[in-house]
């Protein structure tokens, strides 16, 4: 028998398993933490000097003959080391970003009530936001894409891009490839949690940002956190998730290859399949185990399966979807019969792929959609970074004499009934004979 990748969790063992998956959700490191709060204060205290120590310490590479910031000669040599075809590709998959989020663009709005009263919002655009995209070992010119496009269809002023560079010193071609392709200028070639305290607090190279946006590691998120309230942050990224609800008539090869895309990222993914067929619970078992050979992450996934991964086998696809919103996941893939009749009862879920040819590989890079996503079940009260995430709204009150006077009788009574006479008297002073 071959060896199973992935377990088979049936009763009382999902209730298990569910429970463990929320508690380790619920987990911080203590370690992380402490580290972070040395990182930021570093950074706050030394600035350029600190962002160098920390980037030869953690990144090994010594920044201080390059610099920080990326220059446009540099950014060009780079870009034009990647070929044309996957040029025209991030173009295509840009374009198909910005159109789904020119969609997404609010409007300021007034209303006019009895007496003159004037009601409405204003929506303005952050002034100036920092991107932080994950570099180092790997290139993520898709994350680029996803926080910078809706910034740029928002209106925001001023965008600056962190990312960590290789051991040569440099950003990954890929995204200077991207940079260039949107327009961008303002680009430092700093990574982890030191990034983030140069965005929020600024240096010397550095100007401080409003808000921080972007998915790291656990030392990143964990510095966003701590910087939440100095500036504001998108979300708190975890391990990323999938979880796919299926039924007999799912492909188990589709199923599998679905799972390992979701492995492959980091050992610490979730990978989960509910289903209450039998069948495809051993096929897709099956499957596993032969498209693991030859993948060049095969170990990541390996252990993404075996430590975070299963298959839970509910009694009907009622009992599948409740488990499914219990999870709450960052990425939902429904392979069912019609899978738009289940789309309706799908409360949590942070994008929702319906069918068997939309895979979660096409919203990552390609349809559309945001890919940066609520994970560790956050699905349940947030969603995914939207245009309005780079805006800010403000009321808008304007009233007449006319309209004050209609309303002072209630508001000063609400205001004495609370105890705060000068509230009461604001009113009064302007409504008291006539006034």
């Amino acid at each position: 028998m071959q060896n199973r990748t992935i377990r088979l969790l049936r009763g009382e063992e999902i209730e298990g398993f569910l429970s463990d998956l929320e508690q380790n959700r619920e987990s911080t490191s203590e370690q992380i933490d402490a580290a972070v709060v040395q990182i930021l204060q570093q950074v706050r205290r030394e600035g350029d000097d600190a962002l160098f120590e920390l980037t030869a310490r953690f990144d090994g590479v010594d920044l201080r003959d390059v610099g920080l910031r990326v220059g446009r000669t540099e950014l060009d040599e780079l870009a034009g080391t990647v070929p044309a075809e996957t040029v025209e590709a991030l173009k295509r998959a840009a374009d198909n970003i910005r159109s789904f989020h020119e969609r997404q663009m609010p409007e300021s709005w007034l209303v006019c009530r009895e007496a003159g009263v004037i009601l409405g919002e204003k929506v303005t655009p952050l002034r100036r936001v920092g991107l932080y995209v994950p570099g180092g070992t790997a290139a993520y010119p898709s994350t680029l894409l996803m926080t910078a496009i809706p910034a740029q269809v928002a209106g925001v002023e001023e965008i600056a891009v962190c990312t960590a560079p290789g051991r040569n010193g440099q950003i990954s071609p890929l995204v200077a490839a991207a940079v260039l392709l949107l327009g961008l200028e303002e680009v430092y070639r700093v990574g982890g949690a030191q990034a983030v305290a140069a965005l929020a607090y600024g240096t010397e190279t550095i100007p401080p940002v409003d808000k921080i946006f972007g998915p790291g590691n656990a030392y990143v998120t964990a510095a966003k956190k701590q910087v939440f309230g100095r500036v504001g942050i998108d979300m708190l990224a975890g391990p990323s998730e999938v979880v796919l609800l299926a039924d007999g008539t799912a492909e188990p090869a589709f199923v599998a290859a679905d799972l390992l895309a979701q492995a492959e990222h980091d050992p610490l993914s979730v990978a989960v399949l509910v289903t209450p067929d039998a069948r495809l619970a051993a096929d897709v078992q099956s499957e596993l185990n032969a498209q693991l050979v030859g993948l060049p992450r095969r170990e990541i996934a390996e252990r993404s399966l075996s430590g975070q991964g299963a298959i839970l086998m509910t009694e009907n696809l009622t009992e599948a979807v409740a488990v499914v919103n219990r999870i709450a996941p960052e990425h939902l893939g429904i392979h069912t019969e019609d899978p738009w009749t289940l789309l309706g009862q799908i409360r949590n879920a942070g994008s929702i792929y319906l069918g068997s040819f939309a895979p979660e590989a096409v919203g990552d890079y390609w349809a559309g959609p945001n890919h940066v996503l609520p994970t560790g079940g956050s699905a349940r009260f947030s969603s995914a970074l939207t245009v309005e995430d780079y805006l800010k709204r403000s009321n808008v009150v304007a009233y007449t004499r006319e309209g004050l006077a209609l309303a002072a009788d209630d508001v000063v009574r609400l205001a004495k009934a609370e105890g705060l006479e000068a509230h009461a008297r604001a009113v009064t002073v302007r409504t008291k004979n006539g006034n």
